[in-house]
């Protein structure tokens, strides 16, 4: 795809901004630290490996701009301010995990050495994210075999992503494969990340894509129109419970019902071996106004109650592999789980 995400770029972040797509495609440039960390809260950049390396970027841009006497209180600082951004996508805390680690490793050598090997691990993270993907791709493309009409949800392609895509990797990897590939993307209320995103990144890169209300997925599987469905993860427990955009558990309990495959598509960096099941996954509690409004016009009465999860939790007996860059894991998903965790 050659749209990038998010972009370092002359010790400045840029992020193409999703709140806009697909009317408007308008790049931002971030100059500091508290700009990439208010970018990650309104979802400027979302998904939870595009988010990881978007943390990673914005800890090496305030370090960059920290002086000498004080680096060690603000470095603390900016890692605090970039925790408290999302709290269920856990490739945000591997992907600090991972700067503060070298903070901690390197210090000693000097300032000046710190904020280069910052800035080098960010620029790291990102190019490792694309590489991932795209065996992940390779990996799932294999796995879905003649497999050709595919149900995803929310956006899990490049746009969620450093590039290339997780769940939308595997359609990019199938196509590249030469399979006649076609997705059927559902709109993923409130936010309509399937109907503003993933439609037109498919759309940008000609592979055929139908859009569906959210309540049309069970329709299309009774109807026998659907092959399989793949989606991403925003964390993946020690148990393989998956915490992804809300909506996703309903798919998975249809797809069992209609005898479908149902796919996770994650990089290890998003499996959490600290947390034991889906039970533990803190579930990020958004505004209520993107579900009373839509492009700031009330669909709502004034005054009525509102929740908004953005994220529910799939048991991993309803899941029928989870396809990474290092391999296809399949159930006992505790006991398989464990060769792929980057954490520890």
């Amino acid at each position: 795809m050659a749209v990038r995400t998010i972009q370092w770029n002359n010790n400045h972040v840029v992020m193409l901004d999703q709140r806009l797509l697909p009317n408007k495609e308008i790049y931002r440039v971030y100059r500091d630290y508290e700009g990439v960390a208010q970018a990650i809260r309104d979802m400027v950049v979302r998904g939870a490996p595009a988010i990881g390396v978007a943390a990673a970027m914005g800890v090496a841009l305030g370090a960059l701009w920290v002086k000498g006497k004080n680096f060690d209180r603000e470095i603390e600082r900016i890692f605090r301010t970039m925790e408290k951004t999302r709290p269920t996508a856990v490739n945000l805390f591997w992907a600090l995990e991972r700067m503060r680690r070298i903070y901690i490793e390197k210090r000693s050598q000097g300032v000046e050495v710190v904020k280069q090997l910052l800035k080098s691990e960010a620029v790291k993270i990102y190019q490792e994210d694309i590489a991932a993907n795209r065996l992940l791709g390779k990996f799932g493309a294999k796995l879905l075999g003649g497999s050709t009409r595919i149900m995803t949800h929310c956006n899990a392609g490049a746009l969620a992503t450093a590039g290339y895509g997780t769940a939308l990797g595997v359609v990019r990897a199938m196509k590249e494969a030469g399979k006649n590939v076609e997705v059927m993307a559902n709109e993923t209320r409130p936010f309509l990340q399937g109907a503003r995103l993933t439609a037109w990144e498919l759309k940008k890169d000609k592979i055929p894509v139908t859009l569906l209300a959210d309540n049309m997925m069970g329709y299309f599987m009774q109807k026998g129109k659907v092959d399989a469905v793949i989606v991403g993860a925003d964390r993946i427990a020690a148990n393989g419970d998956v915490a992804n955009k809300i909506g996703t558990y309903a798919i998975a309990v249809l797809a069992r019902r209609h005898n479908i495959p149902f796919y996770v598509a994650a990089p290890t960096s998003t499996i959490d071996a600290k947390c034991p099941t889906g039970a533990e996954v803190p579930i990020e509690q958004r505004d209520p106004r993107e579900v009373s409004h839509i492009f700031g016009h009330a669909i709502t009465p004034r005054g009525v109650r509102i929740l908004n999860p953005a994220f529910d939790v799939t048991p991993h007996d309803l899941i029928s592999a989870i396809i990474t860059e290092k391999g296809v894991i399949t159930a006992p998903f505790t006991q398989n789980i464990r060769p792929h965790v980057q954490h520890t």
